[in-house]
């Protein structure tokens, strides 16, 4: 964070000091809310979870040289005391915000926030300093933490926002406005929550919505493939920047191709200019994560073979994301568990089968979470899908959105050995174990709460004899 003083912070968060001799001292370290991360120089805050009370490591905090500690409540040590820690650290955010010279990039979405979020920040740095959202940290806590570990040397923020509910990105925005606001899609994640497409579109054009207008420099980055996106351009006073496959879009890709791999490459267009792209990611459906970045760089200025260097050397950031690995067997294990929805699970089936073309492939796949009325048929299209995109085997795990799995494939026609429904994560492993041969490709992948990234594991672990080559 920038260097701010004690008293400066207790002003900008209307807190009472305790304990604090000095006022004048300097947080000139991370604000951290886990008490490991701690270091001299820090501010630690202090909230009051389920499980642990983060008040109870305000001493040993203080100790590993933390300056203070922002609760609800004294501690014996230095702190700053709010009425609420959360409405105080938001404000806080917005006080480094302001004071901040960057640019902030604000990005929602349905699927692809996070893949999309590590593409930007990864185009962006090569042009100047960049802070951007850790994982998926997009809520009223990760967002503000984010923001605070910007510098003085930070030109691009960008901050993925996540919602569960209509006004939920409208806070965020209030927290850190921003200057551009991208908008992905409006799939179907959370439907159960939100209760159909046309609330998921209204709280994602939120974000539009919150954006300076044209004349100050605000600039609304939609996708013209996606009707309900694109019609947020009626939401915003933002200049509007079209991205897509489209012919209407400003930024667009054409003569999409897959490599042998799967991995995707294009010829990218933006109003600059053209240039190729062949990325290191694998799934088509990249295409549109990187049209989004490309469109965000090109409005920061970057040339398109700037864009597509950095677009075909970008990795993966975040952990459990189609993340690729070979065993020393040839067997690849594609862990893509981290979450789950309809877009993204048909999108990684889609990925599994190009990269398995020759080869046998499995699909080892458990509950989407948050559906409601429409879990049923959501799993029934997906168990579906993997019998026509001839996936080897279906392997279904878990309890009822589970067998749905299975019934589509058993509706698409798949009998005898096609599909299969085990009962939990272990003994996905173990027929795993006595099945898989040399050269398959298994992709693993369900919602966060069904935990299947521990298969991938095991299955990494069994082939762990000599060096994984990883990819």
């Amino acid at each position: 964070m920038i260097a701010l003083s004690l008293a400066e912070i207790a002003e900008v968060v209307g807190g009472q000091t305790h304990d604090i001799p000095d006022p004048s001292v300097m947080v000139t370290g991370p604000v951290v809310r886990d008490s490991r991360e701690a270091v001299p120089g820090s501010l630690f805050v202090a909230f009051v979870g389920e499980r642990a009370d983060g008040h109870d490591y305000a001493r040993a905090v203080v100790e590993t040289g933390a300056v203070a500690v922002l609760g609800s409540r004294p501690v014996g040590v230095p702190a700053i005391v709010v009425d609420d820690v959360q409405r105080a650290l938001g404000a806080l955010a917005r006080h480094v915000v302001e004071r901040l010279g960057a640019t902030l990039v604000a990005l929602t979405g349905s699927a692809g926030k996070t893949s999309t979020k590590d593409l930007i920040a990864q185009v962006l740095r090569t042009k100047a300093p960049t802070v951007f959202t850790p994982g998926s940290l997009n809520n009223e806590i990760g967002l503000p933490l984010t923001a605070l570990s910007a510098t003085a040397e930070t030109r691009f923020l960008v901050l993925e926002m996540g919602a569960r509910g209509i006004g939920h990105i409208r806070y965020l925005t209030e927290l850190t406005p921003p200057r551009i606001g991208l908008v992905l899609n409006v799939g179907s994640a959370h439907i159960g929550e939100f209760g159909g497409r046309e609330q998921i579109a209204q709280a994602k054009g939120e974000l539009v919505e919150s954006l300076p207008p044209a004349e100050e420099g605000g600039v609304a980055v939609l996708n013209a493939d996606d009707p309900y996106v694109k019609a947020m351009a009626a939401r915003t006073t933002a200049r509007v920047l079209l991205f897509g496959e489209s012919d209407e879009a400003d930024v667009r890709a054409e003569n999409v191709t897959l490599t042998a791999a799967g991995q995707p490459s294009f010829s990218l267009h933006t109003p600059s200019g053209c240039s190729d792209v062949t990325m290191r990611l694998y799934g088509e459906h990249h295409v549109s994560n990187a049209l989004a970045a490309a469109a965000v760089a090109h409005e920061l200025g970057m040339s398109a073979k700037e864009i597509a260097t950095a677009l075909s050397e970008a990795g993966s950031l975040s952990r459990w994301r189609m993340e690729v690995t070979e065993r020393p067997d040839g067997v690849t294990i594609v862990n893509d568990a981290y979450n789950a929805n309809p877009e993204s699970m048909k999108a990684a089936l889609r990925a599994l089968a190009a990269m398995g073309r020759g080869r046998r492939t499995w699909a080892v796949l458990g509950r989407m979470a948050e559906l409601g009325d429409e879990a049923l048929a959501e799993h029934d299209a997906v168990g579906r899908l993997a019998v026509r995109l001839n996936v080897g085997k279906l392997v279904a795990v878990g309890g009822r959105e589970a067998s749905w799995l299975q019934l589509g494939a058993y509706n698409e026609g798949s009998w005898g050995e096609e599909s299969v429904h085990v009962s939990d994560a272990q003994a996905a492993v173990d027929l795993l174990r006595s099945e898989l041969r040399p050269g398959d490709v298994v992709l693993v992948k369900a919602s966060r709460s069904v935990g299947l990234e521990s298969v991938a594991q095991a299955l990494l672990e069994t082939g762990a004899e000599g060096e994984v080559a990883a990819r």
